[in-house]
């Protein structure tokens, strides 16, 4: 059967791995439609338009707005007449999962993208997580860790699952233009001395460890005066407290705050160091940072959470310190510093680690699943 794919995708300005996906399902010719719940244009939006595929945008305004927006969703795919949906991020998980049942889509699909989050911070939205695994005919989880939530906190069947990591146009990070990172310092006013410049990308959340980070980069500042610490998505729900801590910790002068760069390839390319700490080994879905830093050749700390428990080897493609430990980061980070053969060790087998996590395989893994499921469609 010809496959005939509908996205589904709320709350997103510019996301690469949807770029990526987009792209290549374009050029391998599938009939191809997004539906985006957004108010206005977006990067990504813009992104689908330019490559001449099929976009609609519907306006969401909370929940309020729900029964207007499943209608218009529905509507479009009684239209539509997709052979699959697939859907990602909450609204669009609910209400398009919903819609496509009603309109009697065989084959619904979402992508997991949060693991253990809402049992521990938000255990009221866990019955929602279990409603739209009941809407879903077929779930893609971005890890193993994923999955074994799902499976052991969800009570989800190993055959409604295939895993699929997400995606990157790795050389991006690996061969970096030297002018485009000049001007991204130009741009946020980081000064070419500056030494050692420590890069954080990473949301103000809790389970992202930032509590940890700042006061472990503090240490180092006193060792290394001249240290520049730069938190990159610097918005969420604990901004207030990262901004005190920020305050109590360091002089303005010691960090950075981007709250967004769409750049990603040109900013790790201002890092020498990176660090990623979550706090503990369930709470992060999948974690793209661990894959963008070591394609980026940047020397990085991680703590292992997500996807990092399936490739990240301490000493050999980064420093794994554990979860909660602000001496423990502080101490590797100025490991590396001092320890340039270790560093390049580093360097060299990251990038040989994270070659399986490739743009051609995710869009690969993708093609294969529908293909298998239109196919059982046609045993039936």
């Amino acid at each position: 059967m010809k496959q005939k794919i509908t996205y589904i995708i709320s709350d997103t300005n510019k996301s690469l791995a949807f770029e990526i996906i987009a792209k290549g399902l374009k050029e391998k010719n599938i009939d191809l439609t997004y539906i985006l719940l957004q108010k206005d244009e977006t990067d990504f939006s813009l992104f689908l338009k330019k490559h001449n595929i099929d976009c609609f945008l519907i306006p969401i305004n909370g929940k309020k707005s729900y029964p207007l927006v499943l209608f218009k969703i529905y509507r479009l795919l009684f239209k539509i007449k997709p052979t699959i949906i697939h859907t990602h991020l909450r609204d669009a998980n609910f209400l398009g999962l919903m819609a496509a049942k009603l309109v009697g889509v065989k084959h619904r699909i979402y992508t997991r993208h949060h693991s253990t989050s809402n049992h521990q911070y938000y255990s009221h939205a866990v019955k929602w997580d279990r409603l739209i695994n009941s809407l879903s005919t077929h779930i893609v989880s971005i890890s193993k860790n994923v999955s074994n939530v799902l499976i052991n906190k969800e009570d989800i069947l190993q055959k409604k699952l295939t895993l699929i990591h997400h995606g990157f146009e790795l050389d991006k990070f690996k061969n970096p233009n030297a002018s485009t990172i000049i001007d991204l310092k130009n741009k946020y006013h980081i000064k070419t001395d500056d030494s050692p410049i420590i890069g954080v990308i990473s949301r103000y959340i809790h389970l992202k460890g930032l509590q940890y980070i700042i006061p472990a980069f503090a240490e180092v500042k006193k060792e290394y005066p001249n240290a520049h610490l730069i938190l990159a998505n610097a918005v969420g729900n604990d901004s207030l407290k990262v901004q005190q801590l920020l305050q109590n910790s360091l002089n303005p002068k010691d960090y950075t705050e981007i709250t967004f760069e769409k750049d990603l390839h040109h900013l790790y390319g201002i890092f020498n160091y990176f660090i990623h700490a979550p706090i503990n080994k369930e709470i992060e879905a999948f974690g793209q940072t661990y894959i963008e830093a070591l394609a980026a050749k940047t020397p990085s700390v991680f703590t292992l959470s997500g996807v990092a428990h399936e490739f990240i080897i301490h000493e050999e493609n980064a420093l794994v310190v554990p979860y909660c430990s602000s001496k423990a980061i502080s101490t590797s980070l100025v490991r590396l510093i001092k320890n340039k053969e270790l560093c390049e060790k580093i360097i060299f087998n990251g990038i040989k680690s994270v070659q399986p996590f490739s743009a051609e395989e995710y869009v690969a893994k993708h093609i294969k699943l529908y293909n298998t499921l239109c196919h059982q469609k046609d045993k039936k």
